[in-house]
């Protein structure tokens, strides 16, 4: 990931695949980001090769805490740059798409900033699992059709953390 913050947005560019592992580092950073004062996201995907559900799931999460859970885009914004044709099908079929702006064409930053990459973290197995059954508890609920996509993971996954509590 590549990031390059101003006063007013972040824009973070996604580089290769987006998946389950690279979804904690993408929610810590943007937590941060928010903590700070951002509220406007912008997300190059020109290089993001593929989506899986959680980081979508995360990706949604953002869309719906900055619509103020209403899912309107009208306040604060992410925008989606450049996707690819299979990430804004992912984005549709999901139910998820009008929770972003999608932005086809070049992009130029509005105002300046430095980018810099952002190192991946080495998230514990119990970060990756907590962070994968938020995303998909998310999709479940911001479109009914995908409970019936993602009910059986979600279980799954919590069984196996209830198994590897201690008694």
């Amino acid at each position: 990931m590549l990031v390059m913050v101003s006063e007013q947005f972040a824009c973070i560019r996604i580089i290769g695949r987006a998946n389950f592992t690279s979804s904690v580092d993408f929610k810590i950073l943007v937590d941060e980001l928010r903590q700070k004062g951002c509220e406007c996201f912008v997300l190059d995907l020109s290089e993001c090769l593929l989506m899986d559900s959680t980081f979508l799931g995360v990706l949604a999460g953002l869309g719906l805490k900055l619509s103020g859970g209403s899912g309107d885009r009208a306040g604060h914004s992410v925008e989606l740059f450049d996707p690819s044709p299979r990430i804004t099908e992912l984005l549709e079929t999901l139910g998820v798409v009008h929770l972003f702006r999608i932005i086809q064409g070049s992009f130029a930053p509005a105002a300046p900033g430095e980018a810099v990459e952002r190192a991946a973290s080495d998230p514990s197995k119990a970060e990756l699992t907590r962070t994968c059954i938020e995303a998909h508890q998310t999709l479940m609920a911001i479109s009914p059709e995908n409970a019936a996509r993602f009910k059986d993971v979600t279980q799954f996954l919590a069984e196996g953390v209830k198994k590897s509590k201690p008694e």
